[in-house]
């Protein structure tokens, strides 16, 4: 892969503590630092717009399950995405918009936008609005410890990474990486004071085509709310959100799709 010269040199600044409790024969630290880079372009679209349907299920323990379907606009290059919800009845046509660094959610029934924000949760899921967007795992922390380890059958990079700014939802994460292809399997989040906050499966992807590449892009996610468990059966089981991306599309959309008055318009259809 071709890198940056100065990104590349500020990916493996970050890595050149971490590089030291790195015992793999077979990764240098460049390659370790390159993969991590890697996982981190593949939640990305930077040379194309990405449209995608949604499906969001809720589990609550003891409570049942809620689906939400969405249809969402990204246009990374711009830091720019829409979120325009298609279903239940009862929520069709709010949505969420990122713009200008801003985040602002629109409810029709009073036709007003209020301020979000990225560590806000979706629709009372236990999924942030980040989670929808590309994450930026090398700009944003540095590796305190690199592992090689399994995961089920899958040969990959355990990552501890601390952040480096506080302008992120959590100040701690553990990342698996798979060492062929450079994708995320698995990630756990944390508070500073390390206690395991959520846990995120990616147990498969979906090649997609378009602007004359093949895109990785999850099939589904599963999110775990390690905070938020009931005892049945004297067992704990967590609150978990299922999300499933369908019907992706990578070209680029009219400007007008990540605007406000794009979801003023689309909510009273």
């Amino acid at each position: 892969m071709n890198f940056n010269k100065n990104l590349k040199k500020t990916v493996l600044s970050a890595f050149a503590l971490a590089s030291l409790s790195f015992s793999a024969s077979a990764l240098s630290a460049k390659e370790v630092a390159e993969l991590l880079k890697k996982a981190e372009t593949a939640t990305s679209f930077y040379d194309t717009d990405f449209t995608a349907s949604y499906e969001v299920v809720q589990e609550k323990p003891g409570e049942g399950r809620s689906k939400t379907n969405a249809t969402i606009h990204r246009r990374d290059k711009e830091a720019k995405w829409t979120i325009l919800i298609t279903a239940p009845l009862k929520d069709k046509g709010k949505g969420y918009l990122q713009s200008d660094d801003n985040i602002w959610f629109y409810d029709p029934a009073d036709r007003r936008f209020t301020f979000s924000s990225s560590k806000d949760k979706f629709q009372g899921t236990n999924a942030n609005t980040s989670d929808f967007a590309p994450q930026r795992y090398s700009s944003d922390y540095e590796a305190e410890k690199i592992e090689e380890v399994k995961l089920g059958k899958l040969d990959c990079l355990l990552y501890t990474l601390k952040a480096k700014t506080k302008n992120v939802d959590y100040p701690q994460v553990k990342l698996w990486v798979t060492k062929d292809d450079g994708l995320t399997r698995k990630k756990e989040d944390y508070s500073l004071s390390g206690q395991k906050l959520r846990t995120t499966a990616i147990p498969s992807y979906q090649k997609v085509e378009g602007n004359g590449k093949t895109y990785q892009i999850p099939v589904s996610m599963v999110i775990q709310d390690n905070l938020k468990g009931k005892k049945i059966n004297d067992k704990i089981s967590y609150e978990k959100t299922v999300i499933s991306i369908s019907n992706a599309v990578l070209e680029k959309q009219d400007d007008a799709v990540y605007t406000k008055p794009y979801l003023e318009l689309m909510s009273g259809k």
